[in-house]
């Protein structure tokens, strides 16, 4: 039976729902802590709910004992309204989770973070994806995992339009994205999650990795 436990953050959203179910389904973990702001809508006994507003993540960091960290933590500008909210999110949060789970003895970080992250950007969301990284990488972890998906596509509550204008694209011009766009091609957000799972899971390899589109729906 397996003895991992994982700590996921990020389960109530698209990506990380999926993901909650593929780590399930792994039969890789006995144990997989949620923190969120609302209970989950599953009684699976391998998953234990922590129930927080994430404004003082040290009074529930003792149960935040994990071996494995998968991160799909992120909003948009739109949703958060400002940057400061967005980066809250998007930096703030996974960085304070990342140090929490890695005094605890967690040994990897698997971050959703965005094609085209890097720190010397101009543009906002791209910068912060870049420094999430680039900070996530120093904590020290034995092994971190980057996943840089173009647009996510899938099933959520709330309309974007960028995303509805994407699934019309790859309907009817679907051969734009070979070549040099391939990596900037949308992705279902199961397909990241299935990649995650996968590569995360195995517990193989040491140092940093970068899975960027088209490497991770080959890993899917």
């Amino acid at each position: 039976m397996a003895q991992k436990t994982a700590l996921l953050l990020g389960a109530t959203g698209l990506t990380g729902g999926f993901l909650l179910t593929e780590l399930i389904n792994s039969g890789a973990y006995s144990k997989i802590i949620v923190p969120a702001r609302r209970h989950l809508a599953t009684d699976n006994p391998i998953v234990d709910q922590v129930v927080t507003d994430f404004k003082n993540l040290d009074a529930i960091k003792d149960r935040l004992v994990a071996d494995d960290v998968y991160c799909c933590l992120g909003t948009t500008i739109a949703v958060a309204k400002t940057k400061e909210a967005f980066r809250f999110v998007d930096y703030e949060l996974p960085l304070a989770f990342a140090k929490i789970a890695k005094e605890q003895g967690a040994k990897s970080f698997n971050l959703m973070s965005s094609i085209g992250a890097k720190v010397d950007t101009g543009t906002f969301y791209l910068k912060t994806k870049g420094e999430v990284e680039r900070d996530i990488e120093l904590i020290g972890f034995a092994n971190v995992n980057i996943f840089r998906p173009g647009m996510l596509l899938g099933p959520r509550k709330e309309h974007r339009q960028g995303e509805s204008i994407a699934k019309v694209v790859m309907g009817g011009l679907g051969f734009l994205w070979n070549g040099p766009l391939k990596k900037y091609k949308p992705i279902e957000s199961a397909t990241v999650a299935k990649a995650m799972a996968k590569v995360g899971a195995t517990g193989d390899g040491q140092g940093v990795k970068i899975f960027e589109s088209g490497e991770i729906e080959l890993l899917a």
